[in-house]
């Protein structure tokens, strides 16, 4: 893997939010991984609909870390930068 390749690798821990980037109201919650480094897929619960499912997020995802301290009082975070996903085969 490339330095540029490992800069766009996308990595979560349980807890953080998942933006799938089509709709600012559809959040997911990180509530298990499936890899040990934090890399996709991931189980998410969503929010607006409480379904859980196994999600390979797509290009346009976006992660919000549990840990940010950019977090505002609604636990969104402020200010996000999309995290692009290069993808696996």
């Amino acid at each position: 893997m490339t330095t540029a390749e490992e800069a766009s690798t996308m990595k979560a821990q349980v807890g953080d939010r998942l933006l799938p980037g089509d709709n600012p109201d559809h959040v997911g919650l990180i509530i298990g991984l499936r890899e040990a480094d934090g890399s996709p897929p991931y189980v998410v619960k969503w929010l607006d609909t409480g379904h859980i499912a196994l999600v390979f997020p797509g290009q346009y995802a976006r992660i919000m870390h549990a840990s940010d301290p950019g977090r505002g009082s609604t636990g969104m975070a402020k200010t996000e930068s999309q995290v692009p996903y290069s993808g696996r085969p």
